[in-house]
């Protein structure tokens, strides 16, 4: 009988190997291994948050307070989100030349790499609506005929059916839609701007709010022919009526004097 020369492995032993194999590469992987993705964003967006504090505290403090607070002149934007701002700022009505009843929409002053950093500093003064992405109001999946009936039981009371605008009172007006970027329009909805009322999820869903946005595309689009001829404005039957009654009523009446000239002459010969 032949002697041993080793002794016998216990029969965990390649078990134990393994594991110990397996803990070195987790360890050397943990610490040669890029940041995580999570945290690179996290990074990002306090970086961005910084940046939009310092130009918040140059061009928004002064009426909102120093910490979103509001003051006299001009409201709280604790919770407002960061939409309101992308809408605000991006359309050019913020920062406001001056207070008013209604904050017209003019040229934007800022890039929008600082419209993101101050939506995401005073986004995080309190929760509110994000920046929609592109696939929310993008014309994908959209219905134009459901976004009409929409937009007409809801919007245009204010709006004019076809998104012209109208007047409101003690100096408000709801602004026309033509040539809005259909993100602000989405916005616009989500957040409720000055005199407009918000039509949260709970009230227009996402693809309601596409919809709409598809809807107004087709009446104001570049392309758009009105079938009817001449659209007065597309304002409606106000300015239909008014054109009624200046040409049409005024057409009848100088054929009527046309004719009583005509007649009080043939009775003269």
């Amino acid at each position: 009988m032949k002697k041993l020369s080793a002794r016998r492995r216990h029969p965990l032993a390649a078990l134990v190997v393994l594991l110990l194999a397996l803990a070195c590469t987790g360890g050397l992987y943990a610490a040669f291994a890029p940041a995580d993705k999570a945290q690179a964003d996290e990074t990002a967006q306090s970086l961005a948050i910084e940046e939009g504090k310092k130009l918040y505290a140059v061009g928004c403090a002064s009426c909102h307070g120093t910490g979103g607070q509001g003051t006299t002149d001009g409201p709280s934007l604790v919770g407002v989100g960061a939409a309101a701002v992308d809408f605000q700022v991006g359309t050019g009505r913020m920062p406001a030349q001056q207070p008013g009843a209604q904050v017209p929409r003019k040229k934007v002053i800022y890039s929008q790499a600082e419209i993101d950093q101050l939506a995401a500093y005073v986004a995080s003064l309190g929760a509110g609506p994000a920046v929609p992405s592109e696939e929310k109001y993008g014309p994908e999946g959209a219905d134009t005929a459901k976004g009409g009936e929409l937009f007409r039981t809801n919007c245009a009371q204010c709006h004019n059916f076809t998104g012209k605008g109208g007047a409101l009172t003690h100096g408000k007006y709801a602004p026309t839609l033509e040539d809005v970027d259909p993100k602000h329009i989405y916005e616009a909805m989500q957040t409720g701007p000055q005199n407009m009322p918000s039509f949260p999820d709970t009230t227009l869903s996402e693809q309601n709010k596409k919809d709409i946005i598809a809807y107004l595309d087709a009446v104001n689009g570049d392309d758009t022919v009105d079938p009817g001829g001449l659209s007065l404005g597309g304002l409606g039957p106000v300015s239909e009526g008014l054109f009624g009654w200046i040409f049409g009523l005024g057409a009848c009446i100088a054929v009527a004097v046309w004719v009583a000239a005509r007649t009080a002459k043939a009775k003269k010969s």
